[in-house]
């Protein structure tokens, strides 16, 4: 009888062909024990991941909280020293011009805390300057309240003038700006350096060149919508200009036919160029005596102008001239009716006794 080989079985086969006797433990292989130390050494991990991740959660939701009171606390601050203090410092005032903060609301219109600030500082500057410091404490306190609330309706002038620029499509070159900027550093004759120009506005107003471009670009803008919605006073123009061409050259003839609507004035004397009078000293020294000049802007923007030269020195230093105003009302008129309208809310309070304005 021949014998039989049987397959011999391999450990795993063995081990899971053939069942332990109860009590006994099944044998682990190294892989196993590798498996086990693995999950050993993760289980340990999780200890300390879970935690971190929990306290890394309570830190960001901590440091939130932290940051919403302490802008919150900021906000509250800011809004003491801006509309209760109305604190008018160097350090306010940068703030203002980097965030878009406002003083008042104009027909809509946001009015720039910066704009207010530059305005008043570029007012109480020069009159500080000139003796107000010197003042007692309630005449200086009186003093600045005045130019706060002029410079408050500056701004609201300004401000709806913006406004309606926008609204009849007028805007303001840089090109306009550089001119006038020119213009006014040229004062006088005075071809004065832009190094001792920019001085000049730093000492005497507080002023940077940026910020004395944006006051002109607010003049500017509010002289040209003053001079567009102005119907009635381009016809009397037109009027004027009509019977100047005609031959009536009689300046105060021509004011009285207009029953207060044309301003006559005269110099009632030789003045200087350098007199301000938006421009008509300087044009008046370019005619010939007798001779009307064409109607012109003012330099301030207030209205239109005719100017007559009655005479002038032989250098063209001065002259003495009489002229013809036909002022702009419809803004004002209409800002006046903004403000009785109660279309215009402050958000700072400046009451000014009465003994002051």
């Amino acid at each position: 009888m021949s014998k039989v080989k049987l397959p011999k079985l391999s450990k795993k086969t063995a081990k899971s062909s053939q069942p332990l006797p109860a009590g006994v433990e099944e044998p682990v292989t190294e892989r196993e024990k590798v498996e086990q130390r693995r999950e050993e050494i993760l289980a340990r991990g999780r200890k300390f991941k879970y935690p971190l991740q929990y306290a890394k959660h309570r830190l960001i939701v901590n440091t939130i909280i932290i940051a919403v009171l302490v802008i919150a606390v900021l906000v509250g601050i800011g809004h003491l020293v801006l509309y209760n203090f109305q604190d008018t410092s160097d350090m306010v005032y940068r703030v203002t011009r980097f965030l878009p903060i406002s003083v008042a609301e104009v027909d809509g219109e946001q009015v720039r805390y910066s704009d207010y600030l530059m305005i008043y500082r570029s007012t109480i500057t020069p009159v500080e300057q000139q003796g107000g410091q010197t003042k007692s404490v309630e005449d200086v306190e009186a003093m600045r309240t005045h130019y706060k609330r002029a410079a408050l309706t500056d701004a609201e002038i300004y401000t709806y003038a913006e406004k309606l620029g926008k609204e009849l499509g007028i805007t303001i070159s840089e090109e306009q700006i550089d001119q006038t900027y020119d213009a006014h550093r040229k004062a006088g004759g005075a071809d004065r350096s832009e190094e001792s120009f920019l001085k000049i506005l730093s000492d005497n107003f507080n002023l940077s060149k940026e910020e004395y471009r944006r006051m002109l670009y607010l003049s500017l803008m509010k002289m040209e919508v003053a001079q567009q919605i102005d119907t009635n006073a381009s016809n009397i123009k037109d009027q004027i200009a009509a019977q100047i061409a005609a031959g009536n050259t009689d300046f105060g003839a021509i004011a009285g036919a207009f029953e207060g609507q044309v301003i006559y004035e005269e110099t009632g004397g030789l003045i200087d160029l350098m007199n301000v009078d938006g421009g008509r000293a300087a044009l008046a020294a370019t005619l010939q005596p007798g001779q009307v000049s064409e109607a012109f802007t003012s330099e301030s923007g207030d209205g239109y102008y005719f100017v007559k030269l009655i005479e002038k020195t032989e250098d063209n230093s001065k002259v003495s001239y009489m002229s013809l105003k036909i002022p702009f009302t419809e803004f004002d008129k209409r800002f006046e009716q903004l403000q009785k309208g109660n279309k215009i809310t402050e958000k700072i309070n400046i009451v000014e006794d009465a003994e002051q304005k």
